[in-house]
């Protein structure tokens, strides 16, 4: 009962500093004017009505077009950065973008190059893995500090990046995944829902596609990837707009150090709000109000337990992990943006609730950080948990679509009705 309080209260109090130039669904009266948004009603984004313009929106959410779409990504395997089915991974992603009805698709490009180690730290997915009692647990009053500066304790199994093909028991994803890596341009697409009150500010919605470890990428990050699309879909319908625009972003090269994320901020950063050409109401870069990251949505099923295997089903009290990193120069709007979406969880998601954290890592909205509202959406902590081995399929074979259950794709249809609905209070959304 302390911790409701406490989250209602942060919600209350710091909505008005990250937030007061955003849209929130009001009553129609109050939204004669378009051209003049109002700050969003801290009461309303906190209290625990539905708005039934948003429920209804949030409805046209569907688990197995989600899982459908993640079924779509797993044909071109681990969509490694470099490699040929990744190529092939952009050109489909693109051209679903354009069946939902986004005319106008764009690509950001980068040079990569491979490293020189390969696919990064071998581990042998091999069951009971875990280290010793004494190392997992650590000594008395012993907290080992990880990404961020989450804290890790409990049972800890082994983590890394499978780099042996022949641990892939499918031929087919084998054959698939052995494809050369190779140096030279690599791309990325996005593509973008103009608002149509401030079409200069944007929110965006993004995940990474590419992935590796000799696999199909389903949950890392197929079913982010899928979230994005789905979201982007629905938000292409032709009877929804919004005051504000929202960009969806597919990221590439996630696994080899944010390198298309940072090259997006590199890219664009300083041509937020500019229009191109000058008078023409046309906006290529929107100021960024927030980006909300996707990565890993799938599998809660818990920690290790003690002989380092992991429980073959999702736990009763699986959750969404909304994170945002405490000592980024945007933490406290970040932080505002978490509670935000922590509310939306409460009034529309359907199955699973969500936790807010302060320890965001390892994650593309990380190069965003210091310069916008930067939270990511996840199955676990990252920092806390992924690492420590709650999830056994992370840069494994193992992590192919036929491994998830129901349960498993419904936490992350949940986490797409979690940013379908704060998007929609913060964007301005209308359904006519």
């Amino acid at each position: 009962m302390i911790a409701m309080r406490s989250a209602a209260a942060i919600v209350t109090l710091s909505l008005g500093s990250m937030l007061a130039t955003a849209r929130a669904w009001q009553d129609p009266a109050d939204q004669a004017d378009p051209s003049s948004p109002t700050p969003p009603s801290p009461a309303l984004i906190a209290q625990n009505t539905p708005d039934p313009v948003i429920k209804s929106l949030v409805a046209r959410l569907d688990v197995e077009k989600y899982k459908a779409t993640i079924k779509g990504l797993t044909q071109f395997g681990d969509r490694r950065q470099g490699t040929q089915r990744n190529r092939d991974a952009v050109d489909w992603i693109e051209s679903q973008l354009k069946s939902y009805g986004y005319e106008t698709t764009e690509r950001i490009t980068y040079e990569y190059k491979p490293p020189a180690r390969g696919c990064g730290p071998s581990v042998p997915p091999t069951p009971g893995a875990a280290r010793s009692a004494g190392a997992r647990r650590g000594a008395p009053g012993d907290f080992p500090v990880g990404p961020g500066g989450s804290r890790r304790y409990g049972n800890r199994g082994r983590t890394g990046v499978n780099c042996d093909p022949l641990l892939q028991p499918d031929p087919a994803i084998r054959e698939l995944d052995s494809q050369p890596v190779l140096p030279g341009p690599v791309s990325e697409v996005f593509c973008t829902k103009f608002g149509t009150a401030h079409p200069e500010e944007m929110y965006i919605i993004a995940a990474h596609m590419d992935g590796h470890g000799y696999n199909q990428a389903a949950n890392d990050d197929g079913s982010g990837t899928a979230l994005v699309m789905e979201l982007a879909r629905i938000l292409a319908s032709p009877d929804v707009t919004t005051d504000r625009s929202i960009r969806f972003a597919l990221w590439n090269g996630e696994e080899g150090g944010l390198t298309g994320s940072r090259a997006y901020v590199a890219q664009r950063k300083d041509r937020q709000g500019e229009q191109t050409p000058a008078g023409s109401g046309r906006y290529p870069e929107p100021k960024w109000l927030a980006i909300i990251q996707h990565d890993m949505m799938l599998w809660d099923h818990g920690m290790p337990l003690s002989d380092g295997t992991l429980p073959k089903e999702q736990r009763p009290e699986a959750d969404l992990n909304i994170e945002f990193q405490s000592t980024a120069a945007k933490a406290v709007d970040a932080q505002t943006l978490a509670w935000v979406l922590h509310s939306a969880n409460q009034k529309y998601a359907t199955d699973y609730p969500a936790n807010v954290g302060p320890h965001m890592t390892n994650t593309d909205s990380e190069p965003f950080q210091d310069l916008t509202a930067a939270v990511s959406l996840r199955e676990n902590e990252r920092g806390r948990d992924i690492q420590a081995g709650w999830d056994p399929h992370w840069h494994q074979p193992s992590d192919v679509y036929t491994t998830y259950s129901e349960k498993d794709f419904r936490l992350g249809l949940n986490a797409a009705q979690t940013t379908l609905a704060g998007v929609a209070q913060l964007a301005g959304v209308r359904v006519r």
